[in-house]
Order: structure tokens, then C-alpha cells, then sequence
């Protein structure tokens, strides 16, 4: 009696597997009916039109697949290569820095955080933070004041040599 009950169960299971396949509905399953389609239209996708690693085939700000410019990305790149990175993130447009210390200028070291905002290649599509330390006299690393010029020349940097980048493109 107990095998008959695992025989019919297994033959339900079956039965219940093969239904699912569209085997008995003439071999043409239909596709299910998402119910969110539009409201997923209607906000799009989060990580652009051609899919997460989507890069190619760029237009005029930088191809789809990410949020930022991506010639500000790279002159960004260029532009901080001296310091050693901790986090390259071009999805996110983030370029986070380690501490640098320049030889000539012992007991004083720098860290830049840079974060690209637009698709966009404008003014104020890249925003530079400077962190500096010196070195106290009991060897601990105190943070102090930054000249503000310094983020912003970086900035002007960054765009100038993105506004090189993209018209060297264009020439091509």
C-alpha cells in the first residue's frame, strides 16, 4: 500500500513536471506576465540601456552603461596616477587614494578622494577633496588645513586634459 501511495505521488510529480515544460500545451510555453513592466519602464534601468558591463559604442558623453563622462574618468585617472589608488569605482564615478607622501617633503602627506557627478563634460562635473597630515613630533599623523586652491586646481586640471581627450577624439 505505501509503495501504490509513492508510485502515484512520483507519477503527480511528473505529471505536475512535464505540464510545467508546455509539453501538453502543444510544446508552446508562454511567457509569464510580469505585472511590473511598466513601473520597471518607467523608472529604467540602473545600470543604463546596454546592460552592467555595456561600455562600448560610446556617444558623445561617454557611451551607456555607465552614469559618468567617461574622458573625465580617465583624465581623472591621469591626472592622480602619481598617488596610489584604493578604490577605482567607474560605475559609481569614484576614485579614492591612499596616502602619499612626497619624498621631498618629508612628515607632510596627502590622500584625494574625486568623485565624477555627470555624464556631462562641464565645470562641475568632477568634485576633488584634499586630506593632508603632518607628522607630529611624537611620530603620530595629525590632519590640518588644506589650501583650498589645491582641490580646485586639480579640478581645472581634470577638466582640462578631459577637454583634450575628447577633442582628440573627434579628430580622429
Amino acid at each position: 500500500m505505501h509503495k501504490k501511495l509513492l508510485l502515484s505521488l512520483a507519477g503527480l510529480a511528473a505529471l505536475l513536471v512535464v505540464s510545467a515544460c508546455g509539453l501538453f500545451s502543444g510544446g508552446k510555453a508562454e511567457a509569464p506576465v510580469n505585472s511590473n513592466l511598466g513601473l520597471k519602464e518607467s523608472r529604467g534601468s540602473m545600470t543604463g540601456g546596454g546592460g552592467l558591463l555595456s561600455l562600448g559604442g560610446g556617444d558623445k558623453n561617454g557611451g551607456p552603461g555607465i552614469g559618468i563622462n567617461s574622458y573625465m574618468w580617465r583624465a581623472t585617472l591621469d591626472t592622480l596616477a602619481f598617488l596610489p589608488l584604493v578604490s577605482a569605482d567607474p560605475f559609481g564615478g569614484v576614485i579614492i587614494t591612499d596616502w602619499y607622501e612626497d619624498p621631498k617633503a618629508k612628515g607632510e602627506r596627502f590622500k584625494v578622494n574625486a568623485l565624477i557627478i555627470d555624464k556631462a563634460l562641464r565645470a562641475d562635473g568632477v568634485k576633488i577633496t584634499v586630506f593632508k597630515q603632518k607628522l607630529d613630533e611624537k611620530g603620530v599623523w595629525r590632519d590640518v588645513e588644506v589650501n583650498k586652491n589645491l582641490a580646485t586646481d586639480l579640478e581645472d586640471t581634470i577638466l582640462t586634459r578631459a577637454r583634450e581627450m575628447r577633442l582628440a577624439q573627434a579628430n580622429k
